[in-house]
């Protein structure tokens, strides 16, 4: 394969193309190669089939109850209105409670525009967290599918035989995952507990609870020569890990 084809293909200019993040120059460029070269249009086709894979495996639900809340708020809202214009037929023939009733509307009125803006707030926290999810699924897309990612078969020590895991690293993009396979099972006052270690920090990665999905990915933060490890704790996790019940290393 020519040094510029392997170069490119390498690099993340496929993954970004699939994903609509590339300039009018990259665009063009991918493009090119796509039509020159069969070895980067193999690749390409291959990608397009593991995205779609991707899209329908990790389809984003939204939250329950979120749709029927909107529309609560939408049908309070039409009942305010035509209360509004109750009173305000009302007030036009009774002047004697027009303040009264002047009252009533500026309240309504005041109770309308903060369920707009708890709707608006929570349209916002979902956008977020969409985007945050979908940003996820793109590196674990890339981390998956670019040549460059170098993959770590994580085994358990004496004290967990049968923890296992892989542990993905991809120093171009900078990204590191891990997808822990299998987890011994622990008393109910034990849990099961990841640390990395990065730039001489370390960093707790939170309790690894009952695996439901084997093929989950978990990130982990990105460092040169970074270690990480799996403890065993006590139930609901540590501050700081417990070194004398390491269970798993692993240097990536």
């Amino acid at each position: 394969m020519k040094d510029k084809v392997r170069d490119f293909l390498e690099s993340d200019l496929l993954e970004k193309y699939l994903l609509e993040h590339t300039t009018v120059e990259e665009s063009n460029q991918v493009e090119r190669y796509i039509a020159m070269y069969p070895e980067v249009r193999d690749t390409y086709r291959e990608l397009e089939d593991n995205l779609e894979t991707f899209a329908r495996l990790y389809a984003l639900k939204t939250p329950d109850g979120l749709k029927e809340r909107i529309q609560q708020q939408i049908r309070n809202q039409h009942t305010g209105r035509r209360r509004f214009m109750r009173f305000a037929v009302a007030a036009s023939i009774a002047t004697l409670f027009f303040a009264a009733s002047s009252f009533f509307f500026w309240n309504q009125n005041q109770n309308l525009q903060q369920e707009n803006a708890m709707v608006t707030d929570q349209i916002r926290v979902l956008e977020a967290d969409m985007k945050e999810q979908l940003e996820d699924v793109r590196n674990q897309f890339i981390v998956l599918n670019n040549p460059g990612t170098r993959k770590y078969v994580v085994n358990g020590n004496k004290k967990a035989r049968e923890l296992k895991a892989i542990a993905y690293v991809n120093p171009i993009k900078k990204l590191s995952y891990i997808n822990v396979r299998n987890l011994p099972q622990l008393p109910e006052d034990q849990c099961y507990q990841m640390w990395a270690e990065v730039n001489g920090s370390m960093v707790n990665l939170g309790i690894l609870k009952d695996i439901e999905d084997k093929d989950k990915l978990m990130a982990l933060p990105y460092g040169e020569k970074a270690l990480g490890y799996i403890t065993i704790e006590p139930k609901g996790g540590n501050v700081a890990p417990s070194v004398q019940n390491i269970v798993a290393n692993i240097k990536y």
